[in-house]
């Protein structure tokens, strides 16, 4: 029997698009750390079956933003302060080494992008959006691994990058951090465009790496994003 012309049909997504959804509300703090999220509800939302949903899950699993627990569901991945700590160090090496090689590496046209993404980024900001500014500084980073030349040493600095997204995000929450890392992005992109990789390579390590004063406003904004989403569960 066919359908009722008013009997609502299902959106064509497909596993992978819901990932990207479920990325996007996870990058964007819909979804914080610790957060379980429900496939009944998900598929509600999505208007498909939980088939699909399971499926991007699964992906976002293998990609570190979520931890599938047996017999409890899935999470966003919840990550300790030290742990974190750790994961920027090594993000800000896998940076710095490739935007040394961006350095030796880039071509003209390469440079162009480099600039036009920095230009977003720059946009952004003097508009006060965070959220483009975020997306965009996402764009200027994979410029320069794609710079780098070395599509290995991008694959590792994309996949960290991934799993960092909720709280590198964050960090564009702490007061005047968005005006201080469009600077910093400007000494990288300098740095490039001279060709001077000692620079590029300290610069771009000094941009990732959180310390100092940063330390402390990090783990600030990690509490305060912890209280919000107790207020959400017990409203």
């Amino acid at each position: 029997m066919d359908a009722s012309p008013n009997t609502p049909k299902p959106a064509p997504r497909t596993a992978q698009v819901l990932r990207e959804a479920l990325e996007y509300d996870i990058a964007t703090g819909v979804f914080t750390p610790g957060t379980r999220l429900d496939e009944v509800s998900l598929a509600k939302r999505f208007n498909v079956s939980r088939t699909p949903i399971r499926e991007a899950l699964i992906a976002l699993s293998a990609s570190g933003l979520v931890e599938i627990r047996p017999r409890r569901g899935a999470f966003v991945q919840e990550i300790g302060v030290s742990r974190l700590i750790e994961m920027f160090e090594v993000m800000a090496e896998l940076e710095a080494m490739c935007a040394r090689l961006a350095c030796r590496r880039m071509t003209a046209a390469d440079h162009r992008d480099l600039l036009a993404a920095h230009e977003a980024c720059t946009q952004a900001a003097d508009a006060g959006e965070p959220d483009a500014y975020f997306y965009a500084n996402e764009t200027f980073h994979d410029t320069i691994y794609r710079g780098s030349g070395n599509s290995f040493l991008a694959e590792q600095a994309r996949a960290l990058q991934n799993r960092l997204k909720p709280y590198r995000r964050l960090q564009l929450r702490v007061r005047n951090r968005v005006g201080n890392s469009l600077s910093e992005h400007q000494t990288i992109v300098d740095a490039i465009l001279a060709g001077d990789d000692r620079k590029a390579e300290s610069a771009l390590r000094s941009h990732i790496l959180i310390q100092g004063e940063r330390f402390n406003d990090f783990v600030a904004s990690l509490a305060r994003a912890d209280a919000a989403q107790v207020r959400r569960v017990m409203a």
